[in-house]
């Protein structure tokens, strides 16, 4: 069992929160809304890999870098943490995009 993967999606999630406690830009500007999106975000592609694995059109990596527990058939542990780190890293990158600026001065 190794722990390599888990181990990278955690320190990129907390690569995300530290992004987003910095620049206020998913968690921090409205949690109530931030934690429906996320949980929704998260939802959503769980119940697409699913449809996937029963389709047989998404088959399981190398057991090598999982630790082996599975949720469902075909469906690794450290999905939910991938499926967190991507919606995530989309919500703060949106975020960023519509953060407020503030005015810039003209040029004399």
């Amino acid at each position: 069992m190794t722990l390599l993967y888990l181990a990278g999606l955690l320190v990129g999630i907390a690569g995300m929160i530290v992004l987003d406690v910095r620049f206020g830009l998913f968690f921090r500007r409205s949690p109530v809304r931030a934690a429906t999106v996320m949980v929704l975000g998260i939802a959503f592609f769980l119940i697409w890999d699913v449809l996937g694995i029963r389709l047989e059109v998404f088959f399981p990596g190398p057991a090598s870098i999982v630790t082996g527990v599975m949720l469902a058939p075909g469906l690794p542990l450290e999905e939910v943490f991938f499926l967190t780190l991507l919606c995530y890293t989309a919500m703060n990158a949106y975020g960023w995009f519509t953060r407020p600026r503030p005015a810039r001065k003209a040029a004399a």
